[in-house]
């Protein structure tokens, strides 16, 4: 099957998992033990004790935060945060953009866009011109992790026509075929524009796979300007930009079904409601189940779950579990899940028609050559998070690339969204498959950028509201999942973290734990990450004092970055307190500098 051809070509050689071993005193032994452990990152061991003291970070601290802005720069910055808080500006927004394009010519209106939006939010319009910028900041301790800031300026028509288009079949749009994946996994047509509702990430909307191939040639230009300007870059991706969406509905649609059907056998056992890494099934029981359902011999079903397959532990877990979905072992052509509607059994990998097959390849085929590039310049590639319903594929995806590619240190890095219920579930399942296959674990932590859309999705179709109830909640599981890695950091020296976030509390957080954790900032292993022109009260502070940050450096001509300008200004009216204050530390540079005749200050 399709499925089957596609993963067996991503994983040529993947090593079997190893028995389970996630209490924190096997893993303290490990590290301290001999055998293949963990390498001694830089200043660990006996030279801890010489390591340089972390200087305090003071986000309060105007002349720090700032020392890398000129005044006009800060002015600047000032005049368009304030107009980002303009409740019937941003209302109108969209019509006066277009009013004003009208009445100065495009000329003109980029020089405007420059002088404003466009300058504060934007790092230049191609690779040659963001280059003084990522020299700049990086002369400051910040690092750049480039995006791709160009989107299509489509109508609301011409994007649904292209989603409905980009995420069906040929033979469902014609009525040859039957659809059987779940409703959370169909293109709605109450939500055919994917942009309604987000404020903060890019969307993307397939065209053909000529104009993919044209994505990843710019991506291709995008590492080589990175690797060439930074030694320790990074490269925002979404792998919407890279391949028709179908393929991440459907491969989602597959990978669901049959978590889910673990959890079902799991209740079965009586383990509903256990957290994912510490529900496991016994052997001998599921070995009954799947008898009973009648797809095999007795024999052929004990050698699908031999000891050689799962170690000796005598049980299954989400892991073991999820392996099954794949061309290694024999159990994968018999796959049947039952259909929650029919209560039938049904196989669960899915036939593609042929074309549809050659583009879930070409998919993969861009994925290959962006990370083998990445390896060549020293640049690592980010994967970002895109909505429920294509994100079960693109983490496995994501996974897939860290397995290959990961060897050495975190290359690629995946995107867990922590306004998700099921995010810790998430991030355990990842760090304890990269433990026991021996990959360096790379993630960065988010809260979410698809929180309305979601709900509203949800609502509309009957499903289960994925998202936290509340934002407390949120902030909680962001902390937990955040907690969890920062612990296993301090046992493996190849794990790496980008905590990515604006606020405040979360950064104070994982500065407070990473000094419990004795985690020095020269170890490379937690990074910061905040948006180009929002909290640099944030990011250069933490630069300076010696810890990694990062800023999210977008590219692309003045016109096909508007789409991404009108999302930063709703997102900064969205965070009103955080704004409210970035606003306050400004004005308070300003008098600062002219109190002390520092008002043409240069910096150095």
């Amino acid at each position: 099957m399709a499925l089957r051809r596609v993963l067996s070509s991503l994983r040529p050689g993947i090593p079997r998992l190893a028995p389970l071993s996630t209490a924190p005193a096997a893993r303290e032994e490990s590290a301290a033990g001999p055998g293949p452990g963990p390498v001694p990152g830089p200043g660990r061991g006996s030279a801890e004790a010489v390591r340089p003291q972390v200087p305090a970070v003071d986000f309060g601290n105007t002349q720090e935060a700032y020392r890398s802005r000129r005044t006009w720069e800060l002015a600047r910055s000032l005049l368009v945060l304030r107009l980002c808080a303009w409740p019937a500006l941003l209302a109108r927004h969209e019509q006066l953009l277009y009013v004003a394009r009208k009445l100065l010519g495009e000329r003109l209106f980029n020089k405007l866009m420059k002088m404003t939006f466009y300058g504060h939010f934007v790092a230049g319009e191609d690779q040659e011109s963001i280059q003084p910028l990522i020299r700049h900041n990086r002369a400051f301790g910040v690092g750049t992790i480039l995006d791709y800031g160009v989107e299509e300026d489509l109508s609301p028509e011409e994007a649904e026509h292209r989603e409905m288009e980009s995420c069906t079949s040929a033979a469902e749009r014609d009525g040859s075929g039957t659809n059987k994946w779940e409703k959370q996994y169909e293109a709605h047509q109450a939500f055919r524009d994917r942009r309604n509702g987000v404020i903060s990430a890019h969307t993307y909307f397939y065209a053909n796979e000529a104009k993919c191939d044209s994505h990843m040639e710019t991506l291709l230009r995008c590492i080589q300007a990175l690797g060439a300007a930074s030694d320790d870059g990074f490269l925002a991706i979404k792998l919407t930009l890279l391949g028709r969406p179908q393929f991440l509905l459907q491969f989602s649609d597959v990978l669901t079904k049959w978590r889910r059907f673990f959890h079902q056998m799991a209740a079965e056992q009586g383990q509903a409601g256990l957290p994912a890494m510490d529900t496991k099934l016994e052997v001998a029981v599921l070995q009954e189940s799947v008898a009973k359902m009648g797809i095999a011999s007795r024999a052929e079903i004990e050698d699908w779950f031999a000891a050689e397959t799962l170690g000796m532990s005598g049980t299954v877990d989400l892991l073991d579990w999820s392996s099954f979905v794949d061309g290694r072992t024999k159990l994968a052509k018999h796959l049947l899940v039952p259909n929650a509607q029919t209560g039938q059994l049904e196989p669960l990998l899915s036939r593609f028609a042929e074309e549809e097959e050659l583009q879930m390849m070409r998919m993969l085929q861009r994925m290959d050559v962006l990370a083998k590039k990445a390896t060549e310049m020293g640049v690592r590639l980010m994967v970002d998070a895109e909505q429920t319903y294509f994100q079960p594929a693109i983490s496995r995806l994501a996974l897939e690339m860290q397995r290959r590619f990961n060897v050495e240190r975190p290359l690629i890095f995946n995107t867990h969204q922590c306004y998700l219920k099921d995010a810790y579930d998430n991030v355990t399942l990842d760090m304890e498959l990269a433990r026991r296959e021996g990959w360096c674990f790379g993630a960065k932590l988010v809260r979410g950028a698809y929180m309305a859309q979601e709900r509203a999705r949800a609502a509309e179709i009957g499903c289960e509201d994925p998202i936290n109830p509340t934002y407390e909640a949120t902030n909680a599981m962001y902390h937990r999942c955040l907690d969890y890695v920062l612990e296993e950091l301090k046992h493996n020296a190849k794990a790496e973290v980008m905590v990515a976030t604006h606020n405040e509390d979360s950064v104070h957080f994982t500065l407070r734990r990473m000094e419990e954790l004795c985690l020095h900032p020269t170890d490379h292993q937690v990074y910061f990450g905040q948006l180009l022109g929002m909290c640099d009260q944030i990011s250069f502070p933490l630069g300076q004092a010696g810890y990694p940050a990062y800023k999210y450096v977008p590219y692309g001509p003045v016109m096909d970055v508007l789409p991404y300008l009108s999302r930063r200004a709703l997102e900064n009216s969205s965070l009103m307190k955080g704004a409210r204050r970035e606003r306050q530390l400004l004005w308070l540079e300003l008098l600062r500098r002219l109190r002390t005749g520092s008002f043409f200050h240069r910096p150095a």
